[in-house]
């Protein structure tokens, strides 16, 4: 679950909660409640049991899944986002693995990857992992599919490479920068900018950064967030909740969290998807508080179509930040289709 920075920070003080709706008349999909594509949930236990070790750079140890496929499609790299870790695609993996090989990874700093002491995390670095994790252990042109900051990886990435690594690339509420302070053209950022300077000197301080990351994780807290952020709130279950808050007892988590809250937003995706030649699928909930579509980052990925050929948009309705975990039936009935018609290398 990609819990956003600076609802995180006010949530932990009790003081601002960014709690709006959005409909757009860019909605296509229904509300439905069906579970058709979004039953096929992997365990939690089985996807920790099955995960696998690969050492980046000879001094990380990232954690990663695959589950293999005889299909011959391309492969498939999910890259969750912040808070979030490789069992928040737990309702997706089976179904995309009946046509493709499915691999997901924890960045550095989430789930059960190393999460260094005193590391200065941004987002190329993050860009740059998954670029060496397809080069190194995938090996065939991906289709990387990202939900948040780790969509926002994966245009980085993208817009690095070329078609030899990255095949396509699905967007699921796609983040402006690695904190909000990326997006400063937005009223509702331009009226927290002093919360966010002074939480930014707060967290700096080790004993005050370490009383508001405590508050943050408790049970109560997260369950809060992540129902401000869903759509479908019988989604957010204990089992959710745990997902979020269990690596956040790990080493270096604390770390984690002030330098990704404190530091550089990392590239602009304005100047970036331009840049991408390959296929770019955009799902965009309709419900998300932290890239609303009336926002400057919603606002831009909804005029992309218009404007770039290899881009397609669908907004789902009823859906928050998370699609993928959200209505995973709602992804999966816009994104099987897309990922059956790619056209051929």
């Amino acid at each position: 679950m990609v819990v956003g920075v600076m609802a995180s920070i006010c949530h932990s003080v009790g003081q601002v909660l960014w709690q709006f709706q959005h409909r757009n008349s860019l909605s296509i999909t229904t509300k439905s409640c069906s579970t058709s594509g979004g039953g096929q949930k992997l365990e939690v236990a089985e996807i920790k049991e099955r995960c696998e070790k690969w050492e980046w750079k000879g001094k990380y140890s990232i954690n990663y899944f695959v589950s293999h496929s005889k299909n011959s499609n391309p492969p498939l790299l999910l890259v969750h986002g912040f808070g979030a870790s490789i069992p928040h695609w737990r309702r997706n993996i089976r179904t995309l693995a009946q046509n493709s090989t499915v691999y997901a990874i924890d960045l550095l700093g989430f789930g059960a990857s190393d999460k260094p002491a005193n590391f200065s995390y941004t987002m190329e670095t993050w860009a740059q992992l998954i670029l060496d994790f397809l080069d190194e252990i995938v090996q065939k042109p991906t289709v990387l599919i990202g939900n948040s900051v780790g969509s926002l990886a994966c245009v980085i990435a993208a817009s690095e490479s070329s078609r030899s690594l990255v095949r396509g690339l699905v967007l699921l509420n796609c983040a402006g920068g690695m904190n909000n302070k990326a997006i400063v053209d937005d009223w509702r950022i331009k009226l927290l900018l002093p919360l966010l300077w002074l939480f930014d000197f707060l967290l700096r301080q080790r004993g005050i950064a370490s009383a508001i990351f405590q508050n943050v994780r408790k049970r109560e807290n997260l369950k809060s967030i992540l129902l401000s952020v869903y759509g479908n709130k019988e989604y957010v279950d204990e089992e959710l909740v745990e997902i979020i808050m269990e690596p956040t007892y790990d080493d270096g988590a604390l770390d984690a969290f002030v330098s990704i809250v404190t530091g550089p937003p990392g590239p602009n995706p304005l100047q970036l998807m331009p840049r991408i030649s390959q296929p770019v699928l955009l799902l965009w909930g309709d419900e998300d508080p932290f890239t609303p579509l009336d926002g400057p980052v919603g606002k831009y990925f909804s005029s992309l179509p218009s404007k770039l050929p290899n881009v397609s948009l669908f907004v789902l309705q009823g859906v928050g930040h998370c699609p993928h975990d959200d209505r995973p039936h709602l992804v999966h009935q816009k994104l099987l289709p897309w990922l059956a018609h790619l056209p051929a290398s």
